[in-house]
């Protein structure tokens, strides 16, 4: 058996190359460092205007919705017064119609008090005066020569004569005129009598009347309101 070994010779010496790589600090060329500026300076001016119009079209979309929202709340507010103002008037109109109708009591109390007042001193400054009054009313009503009695109370019959001696002074007709006394009148009251016709003087009646007529007013005045 042959053990001897043939033995190659090994190349240790073999050279590999490549490339050699460019260093990053290498320094580049003027041209194209001001292409990069300006690429860079654009994109910088287009971001800004973009921000810009972005914040441009927020700030008018909040404005947009800022008035809006202040409109609503001034129709809301504009609403509520005005229903407030109706409130008020409606309040308003109801205490002027209470004030009224109180004004008007009071008054219509007042002028009845007044014409009571009125007619009770007429009455005893001159008791005889209404009692004239009368009878020339009646001798308005009758032809000349008509005789009328007059009745009056026993305390009026001396007052009512010189009336009538008053009436016949300035007269130049013959006033055909009889007073008698009646003690069932009332002092003021009176009655008249001729063949056709009559007068009665009434104060409680008179009283009555002018009673109705402010109650008539009053419920009137209501009946407005």
């Amino acid at each position: 058996m042959d053990l001897s070994f043939h033995a190659r010779p090994f190349a240790f010496d073999r050279v590999f190359t490549a490339a050699a790589p460019q260093a990053e600090d290498e320094p580049r060329d003027a041209e194209s460092l001001a292409i990069e500026l300006e690429l860079a300076q654009a994109e910088a001016a287009r971001r800004d205007a973009a921000h810009r119009d972005e914040l441009a079209r927020a700030r008018a979309d909040g404005f947009a919705a800022g008035l809006v929202h202040a409109r609503a709340d001034r129709e809301t507010a504009l609403l509520a017064a005005i229903d407030a103002l109706h409130c008020g008037v409606e309040a308003l109109t109801d205490s002027l119609g209470e004030t009224r109708a109180e004004l008007l009591r009071d008054a219509a109390a007042l002028a009845r008090t007044a014409a009571e007042h009125l007619a009770a001193h007429t009455l005893a400054l001159d008791p005889a005066a209404p009692i004239d009054a009368a009878i020339g009313r009646a001798l308005a009503q009758v032809a000349r020569g008509t005789e009328l009695v007059v009745r009056v109370h026993p305390d009026l019959l001396e007052p009512v004569e010189n009336r009538i001696a008053q009436r016949q002074a300035q007269d130049r007709r013959r006033l055909n005129l009889h007073v008698t006394a009646d003690p069932a009148l009332a002092p003021g009251d009176a009655r008249i009598a001729w063949d056709d016709g009559g007068l009665s003087l009434d104060r409680a009646a008179r009283d009555a009347v002018v009673g109705n007529e402010i109650a008539m007013l009053l419920s009137h005045s209501s009946a407005v309101q």
